[in-house]
């Protein structure tokens, strides 16, 4: 629950406080009355917001200097993370129970674990305006690699609050041809009022990267003596790649805004005999949420020899100019009876409807069929694809919430699909909570589940460029997920098991053409937490098992291990230190590659990566309001082999050291 107030405060089905703000009166009998705004001070907090109907759930404010330097390697991003190897570049979590559903613009998803989102934006209540600004760098002139994030908070007043974020992300990147600049910036703002709330943002992001294809031999890595008449070494820079002059680009922008007024009444409770605290008590509330989503990819090659690298051209054999752009607009309107406004409410039920607007424009198909086509052009392999298309969809939903209580939590959101290619869709997720008392601490135990009969996106079915074409009459996507973990904090203990049944799932195969598999793939998963503490000592470990039924349509390594080994000391009892080393590895399995024209990850069967251990040396500290650390990334390079790809063709950067700091500033 956010913000614990000091004060009787009725807190609505969105866990926010209603004790922000307020005035106080006399009344004739000479009793001062005061609202429960003024009645105490809340802590500093931070949410971030559940949709569709822009719930809150608790967040943390980032100021802790333990496993900060961990960040700043590409692979960080996840126990078992697929990379082309650069920091901020195109990556896929190999944890399937991690990953999120493709999007509408699935150019996105390749870079999702730099774009600031829905699910990652952060608000804030403090006191004092609040700045967190880090800047972290590593390598020299040839391969730098540097990241510059601020993020900015400040309350107008108790009830009112602006923020603003910045991210701008540049590598060089250790191999050639593989540069990285992503910038991302975005505002936003919260009230929180008895009656009305709104919590708003806008973010941006513009992602470039050069696309190298990979290098062209892997013995450059794993033996370059065969390839220099017996020299043992070659600088990382000088390996050749596939492609030479290929970049690509992804520019977004999200506005979101919530809105949502509360209907209730005033009740006041007598402190003393001259004080008397008084509550508004929401009993329903009205919500309108709008939504604004626009992207814009493109891909650019325009060196002629870099047409080997792909099977097909269509277009064009002086390069490729390729341009795909999509925008949406959502609305959701929504009533919600708040629970615990009175003691037979015992849970909130809402109803809401959806309606979606969306747009692409891509390449246009100006191939004349009847006319031969010049030498080293291929045919397109289907009919006509339209150059823009328009959808109009609709949903209506429910919504069954208890948030409040100590035995038991739940929610249930679901959606069905009304109008346009969504009709019939289906989409149930919930979760329920329970906890109780053990070895003096409390345990939580979860059960959640999702089931989707979902249209696919519109771009997986229709799309042109100069080197991928396809038109596809896909089926639904169907997919039953449950499963449930325990979370023990005494013991330091966390395990979530889950199983899934995914049928009509899509992938991309071998040629990197998205295909529908007919039939039903099972995936099994179970992850372990155990952290140990012997005084000073912290060996924390993160064990994952997953299973697929059908490696050819899912891929995944079957089991992904992160350990990390540290000291947590005071320096003069002013300086936090952490040193230690930690570790990620992931067992060999059939990996997914990478195409760089589309941004997608597309199975294949001939190469094996992983079971190769990538492990890092550092020191975190922190000094009042700084952190700051030293990082030796890949330290075992040479040691435990050479074989240290990421994916076919894309090695994981060599070692380096990385510095950086964070410095909190309250003003």
């Amino acid at each position: 629950m956010l913000g614990t107030s000091l004060a009787v405060s009725a807190q609505d089905q969105s866990g926010s406080s209603s004790n922000v703000g307020g005035t106080s009166d006399l009344e004739d009998d000479g009793t001062t009355v005061v609202s429960s705004s003024q009645a105490g001070l809340t802590p500093p907090y931070a949410w971030t917001i559940l949709p569709p109907l822009g719930l809150h759930e608790p967040a943390t404010i980032d100021t802790s200097y333990v496993n900060y330097a961990q960040r700043f390697v590409p692979s960080a991003v996840s126990t078992a993370y697929a990379t082309t190897g650069n920091y901020g570049a195109s990556g896929q979590n190999l944890i399937y129970f991690e990953r999120q559903p493709m999007s509408d613009f699935f150019f996105t998803d390749a870079v999702r674990a730099w774009t600031p989102t829905l699910e990652t934006t952060k608000f804030y209540n403090t006191y004092m305006p609040m700045t967190l600004l880090s800047y972290n760098t590593a390598g020299g002139k040839e391969n730098e690699q540097s990241r510059l994030h601020g993020i900015f908070s400040g309350n107008i007043n108790s009830r009112a609050q602006v923020g603003a974020m910045l991210d701008y992300l540049y590598s060089k990147g250790c191999y050639d041809f593989q540069a990285v600049k992503d910038l991302s910036w975005g505002f936003s703002g919260s009230y929180m009022g008895d009656r009305y709330e709104m919590q708003a943002f806008l973010n941006h992001w513009n992602m470039l990267q050069k696309e190298n294809g990979g290098i062209t031999n892997d013995l450059y890595i794993t033996d370059p003596a065969q390839l220099q008449g017996g020299q043992t070494s070659i600088q990382p820079k000088a390996i050749p790649t596939n492609l030479t002059g290929a970049f690509s680009r992804v520019v977004g922008t999200q506005l979101y805004v919530n809105n949502t007024y509360k209907v209730g009444f005033w009740k006041e409770e007598e402190v003393d005999d001259t004080t008397t605290v008084k509550t508004y008590v929401p009993v329903s509330k009205f919500i309108w949420t709008l939504e604004y989503r626009d992207g814009r990819h493109t891909f650019r090659d325009n060196v002629r020899d870099d047409n080997k690298f792909w099977e097909n051209t269509y277009l064009s054999l002086d390069g490729s100019d390729d341009h795909n752009s999509y925008w949406s607009l959502t609305n959701t309107v929504g009533v919600s009876l708040l629970e615990e406004f009175n003691k037979f409410a015992k849970f909130g039920l809402s109803a809401f409807v959806t309606h979606q607007m969306r747009s692409y424009t891509q390449a246009a198909d100006t191939i004349d069929r009847v006319t031969p086509l010049p030498e080293g052009l291929t045919p397109y392999p289907v009919g006509k694809v339209p150059h823009s298309a328009k959808e109009n969809l609709a949903w209506v939903g429910g919504q069954l919430t208890k948030q409040q209580g100590s035995l038991l939590t739940y929610e249930i959101t679901g959606r069905f699909g009304l109008i346009g290619p969504v009709v019939g869709d289906l989409n149930i997720n919930g979760h329920v909570t329970t906890k109780f008392r053990l070895l003096g601490d409390t345990v939580n135990i979860t059960g959640y589940g999702h089931f989707r009969n979902e249209e696919a996106p519109y771009l997986m079915k229709h799309y042109v460029s100069n080197h991928f074409i396809w038109d596809n009459d896909f089926g639904k996507t169907r997919s039953l997920r449950l499963g449930g973990y325990l979370n023990i904090p005494h013991t330091r203990s966390y395990v979530n098991v889950g199983v899934e049944n995914l049928q009509n799932a899509i992938y991309f195969n071998s040629k990197s053409l998205p295909v529908q598999y007919g039939g039903s793939v099972q995936i099994v998963n179970a992850s372990f937490h155990q952290d140990f503490k012997f005084g000073p000592l912290y060996w924390a470990n993160r064990i994952t098992y997953q299973t697929s039924s059908n490696d050819a349509v899912i891929p995944l390594p079957k089991l992904a291990v992160y350990s990390n080994l540290s000291l947590n000391f005071k320096v003069a009892r002013v300086l936090d230190v952490q040193f230690g080393v930690d570790c990620d590895y992931y067992t060999k399995y059939k990996s997914i590659n990478y195409q760089p024209a589309t941004m997608t990850f597309f199975n294949q069967s001939e190469i094996e990566c992983g079971n190769y251990p990538f492990m890092n040396a550092f020191v975190n500290m922190k000094l009042s309001k700084v952190r700051f650390y030293v990082l030796f990334s890949h330290i075992n390079q040479g040691m435990t082999g050479e074989n240290y790809f990421s994916m076919p063709h894309y090695p994981l950067n060599p070692r380096r050291f990385q510095f950086g700091l964070s410095v909190d500033f309250p003003d």
